[in-house]
């Protein structure tokens, strides 16, 4: 049995080729390889989409809300595989399915974002989402991403 995996923001750089202002996950609070991830997400004020959504009443885009969740899958499929993006390899969302935004991500929220291995077959894996904020559920979907090795790298 593998031990659970803890990730500061340092380990996640490595983990993930996002940076700012588009990395989403600033902790993993746990990630079983072959398994499940639980990260976490602050969201403050100065996040770059605030200003224009909605100026007045700022509201987390639905979008960035499933990006951050398919970063934590990310996090999990190179955790399972036991590699880390780079020149020889990398990953890419290619279907989301299912998205349901149950309630507004505002500024002074933490979303805890999960996502459990459903199933992979080939490079391609699908995950089952969620993001909470506290005991509320956020959003969910399923997120199924693709497994890119690039030819000549090793």
């Amino acid at each position: 049995m593998t031990d659970p995996v803890y990730m500061d923001i340092g380990g996640i750089l490595r983990q993930l080729p996002h940076r700012y202002p588009f990395l989403l996950v600033d902790r993993v609070l746990e990630c079983e390889p072959g398994k499940a991830v639980r990260a976490l997400k602050n969201v403050t004020v100065n996040e770059p989409f605030f200003p224009g959504h909605f100026p007045g009443r700022p509201v987390m885009p639905g979008v960035i809300i499933v990006e951050a969740l398919a970063q934590a899958a990310g996090i999990l499929a190179f955790a399972t595989v036991g590699a880390v993006p780079d020149d020889s390899m990398g990953l890419y969302l290619v279907g989301v399915d299912e998205a349901r935004f149950r309630r507004p991500v505002v500024p002074g929220d933490q979303l805890i974002l999960t996502a459990r291995i459903e199933r992979s077959l080939k490079g391609i894996w699908r995950f089952s989402t969620t993001a909470h904020v506290g005991e509320q559920e956020a959003a969910s979907a399923n997120i199924m991403v693709a497994t890119e090795t690039r030819a000549g790298k090793s």
